[in-house]
């Protein structure tokens, strides 16, 4: 019972702030749409609404949380420095949310952070120092120079006031869908489903919220279902902004009381749920931001005739892994093969395999050569060639004309 008390006195606590968090952020940040998906709502069975975050000033909800942070802060006292680690949309919002508020930051980021987030947060106003292989390296210099500057140290997720500025989407939710059942939030250290369940369990005591994690980072998830805080030692995935090692003390006894479940989808669901943001909504969500979305089309969770809000937390992806993603969900979806086959190596007969294919309607996307592999004649050459088509049925169909033509193919798995 006095776990209970004393949890229930920060739950309280923080709902406070979310409402005074509301009205200081509102002339700040964009309220962004909460939108109808027709098509998720028909493939899932309920009423689909994405909660685009990934409109947000900065690519990301992070600059809710680290603005209200820095403006309660700076009403306590004065603010000399803002000090952060991060290797990506948490930078960006302290960095912008400082420069704001007229207060210089310094932003700490791992050694290997991608030159296009360590622009944009330099970009943002802020100072940025290189240090570290991991973001725990990163974070222990950073509380080392927040020490001797006598900083305000900004934390992505275990603070009440991130916590609190990140829950005014929960508000926002509600006031756009007043009858919502249900929730989908991505989860890393879990500041911002910690917010949005406050606000929401407030507001709607009825509301279903359910946290998403990839299946390669299950630190929240794990400690979920152990009712005690787990740590992964080497979390592996594609969403790196939710790749943590461990949550944190305050993050997880709020999600442990209000969040409803804990789902875990794997890398190939996530590669689906961004391809699908992209070509049917119109939408760019970094591999993070698509977890919510990538639950459902993994179809991890049963929907039907309820009314969802799905967070895209963000649309910070760098271009390279975008074009890879992209090239991957092609393969994925089965609209994207590989074929390969051996040639006598004379003039006309690539030719005459990329007219029958061309006569089939598929899109030639790369034709690759190899004449020098041991186990070919002298006079043959293997050719591998990569095409879009419209689906499995479509490819067995080109193959058979190949075959029809004597020529042998078969199909390359995908890596």
């Amino acid at each position: 019972m006095i776990c209970y008390r004393l949890m229930s006195g920060i739950v309280d606590e923080i709902w406070r702030s979310i409402q005074e968090a509301r009205s200081v952020l509102r002339p700040i940040i964009h309220m962004t749409p909460l939108d109808m998906s027709m098509t998720l709502s028909r493939l899932s069975g309920g009423r689909i609404y994405l909660k685009l975050e990934n409109l947000q000033k900065t690519g990301s909800f992070k600059v809710r949380g680290a603005y209200y942070k820095i403006w309660k802060s700076s009403k306590e006292r004065s603010i000399k420095v803002c000090v952060a680690a991060s290797s990506g949309n948490h930078a960006q919002g302290v960095a912008y949310a400082s420069s704001l508020q007229g207060i210089p930051s310094i932003i700490v980021m791992p050694e290997h952070t991608p030159v296009a987030k360590v622009m944009a947060t330099k970009g943002y106003g802020a100072k940025v120092i290189l240090h570290g292989v991991t973001y725990d390296e990163s974070f222990t210099k950073a509380m080392e120079i927040c020490k001797k500057e006598k900083g305000l140290f900004v934390h992505p997720f275990n603070d009440p006031l991130v916590i609190a500025g990140q829950g005014t989407i929960g508000i926002e939710i509600y006031e756009a869908l007043r009858n919502v059942d249900v929730v989908l939030v991505p989860v890393g250290g879990g500041g911002l489903i910690s917010g949005i369940a406050i606000a929401l369990k407030k507001l709607k005591p009825s509301v279903k919220i359910y946290g998403i994690q990839p299946r390669g980072a299950p630190a929240m998830a794990l400690s979920f279902k152990e009712r005690r805080l787990v740590m992964v030692r080497s979390p592996d995935t594609i969403a790196d902004a939710v790749a943590l090692k461990k949550p944190g003390d305050v993050t997880f006894k709020i999600i442990s009381e209000l969040v409803d479940d804990m789902l875990l989808v794997s890398e190939n669901d996530i590669v689906k749920a961004m391809l699908f943001l992209l070509e049917r909504c119109k939408c760019v969500a970094e591999p993070a931001g698509a977890l919510g979305v990538a639950a459902l089309l993994g179809g991890h969770l049963d929907v039907s005739n309820k009314n969802v809000a799905v967070v895209i937390s963000g649309g910070n992806v760098d271009m390279p892994l975008l074009a890879r993603i992209i090239e991957r969900g092609l393969v994925l979806e089965g609209r994207e093969v590989k074929i390969r086959g051996v040639l006598p190596d004379r003039p006309g007969m690539l030719k005459e395999v990329l007219e029958v294919l061309a006569e089939g309607k598929a899109n030639i996307i790369t034709v690759d050569h190899d004449r020098i592999s041991p186990e070919l004649s002298p006079n043959k050459a293997k050719v591998t060639i990569t095409m879009e088509i419209y689906d499995v049925t479509h490819v067995k169909e080109l193959m058979e004309k190949l075959k029809c033509k004597g020529f042998e193919f078969e199909f390359v798995k995908s890596d």
